[in-house]
């Protein structure tokens, strides 16, 4: 059985029992970035995606001729399943994940039909600031990559 939990619907499923957009990552849904979870280990790893849909509404500014995900977007996508990893650790719980800096980022091109792979790996963590490298990626392509620094606060 695999362990995900749909971070868009109050439905509560085997690996966590509250709703999960609240609890786990605290944005408000018009800023959530991630469609669900796929997996995680609580202060390893975790992977979800975006399906990325021409109802998404920073296509109808970017660009309405020729809609493309913004990259800093995908990079907040990428920190939100980041944050699941983080925050998912039993002493993080109730706390926030704040960006802190992104270093190495490559961006390509997302656009709306996209079902777009998030994995952010923790690979490393001293006090509440640690680091994460992130992927993005589509039909086994790379289309992000950057190292995501968080703090826990």
């Amino acid at each position: 059985v695999p362990h995900w939990i749909e971070l868009r619907e109050e439905i509560t499923y085997e690996v966590f029992e509250y709703k999960a957009d609240q609890e786990i990552i605290p944005q408000d849904i018009r800023f959530l970035l991630v469609d669900y979870i796929e997996d995680y280990e609580p202060g390893v790893f975790a992977t979800g995606y975006k399906c990325v849909t021409y109802r998404e509404d920073f296509f109808a500014g970017h660009f309405p001729q020729e809609p493309v995900m913004p990259g800093v977007l995908t990079v907040e996508a990428l920190a939100q399943v980041g944050a699941v990893a983080i925050l998912a650790k039993e002493e993080n719980r109730g706390k926030i994940a704040y960006f802190g800096g992104i270093q190495s980022a490559n961006l390509r091109k997302i656009v709306p039909g996209d079902k777009v792979k998030l994995e952010t790996k923790i690979i490393r963590q001293k006090g509440p600031v640690g680091v994460g490298e992130a992927v993005a990626s589509v039909e086994g392509k790379i289309v992000v990559s950057a190292e995501l620094t968080f703090m826990i606060g």
